[in-house]
C-alpha cells in the first residue's frame, strides 16, 4: 500500500481531486489531504468541501509514494505555500511519482523542477511552462521522468491510470 498526498487549497477544480483521489483508494492506497494548515476546511470550484488532514508544515516527501496536484484556482495558491513547495521539489528530487493536471504544473514550475522536461497543461499554461525550461505539448498526457501531466478533466482517465501504474 502506497501513501499518496493530495496537496489542494480553496477553489480547486472538484473533478480532477475526487477522480484521482477515489481511484487511489479504490486500489487499496492511502489518500492524504495536504494544506496550508491541518483542519482548515476548502470548497472547490462547484462547491466540494474538504478538510486539509495534513498541514504542509507538518509531513514531508519521506512520509509519502507519491503527490497529486489537482488543478483550479488551488495551484496558485498552493504555489505562495512555501513548504508546498519544498515538499513537491522533494518528491521530484527523490524520483517519487509527482503528478499535476490542468493548472497544477504552476507548482512544478515554482519548485523549479520543469527544466529539459517534456509536459502539458491547460492549454493557457504555456508560456509560463516554456519560461519555466519546459518543452510544453497539447496531448491527454505526458510523463517525463518521474513527472506525470495531463490537460483537464476530459484526461482524468489516462491521468489516474499513470499514477495507479506507478503506485503498483
Amino acid at each position: 500500500m502506497a501513501r499518496v498526498a493530495f496537496i489542494v487549497d480553496d477553489v480547486f477544480e472538484d473533478s480532477e481531486f475526487q477522480v484521482p483521489y477515489d481511484r487511489v483508494r479504490d486500489a487499496g492506497h492511502q489518500a492524504v489531504i495536504v494544506g496550508a494548515s491541518a483542519g482548515k476546511e476548502i470548497t472547490g470550484k462547484n462547491g466540494t468541501k474538504l478538510t486539509i488532514e495534513k498541514g504542509s508544515s507538518e509531513v514531508s516527501a519521506d512520509d509519502f509514494d507519491a503527490v497529486v496536484l489537482p488543478g483550479g484556482y488551488s495551484p496558485d495558491k498552493v504555489r505562495l505555500d512555501q513548504d508546498a513547495v519544498s515538499m513537491v521539489r522533494s518528491f521530484y528530487d527523490d524520483g517519487k511519482p509527482v503528478a499535476a493536471i490542468c493548472h497544477a504544473p504552476w507548482i512544478l514550475a515554482e519548485a523549479d523542477v520543469l527544466r529539459g522536461k517534456t509536459i502539458t497543461s491547460w492549454p493557457s499554461l504555456r508560456t509560463d511552462m516554456v519560461n519555466a525550461g519546459a518543452t510544453w505539448v497539447d496531448e491527454e498526457l505526458q510523463k517525463d521522468g518521474n513527472l506525470i501531466t495531463s490537460r483537464k478533466p476530459d484526461d482524468l482517465p489516462a491521468f489516474c491510470d499513470a499514477v495507479l501504474s506507478e503506485l503498483s
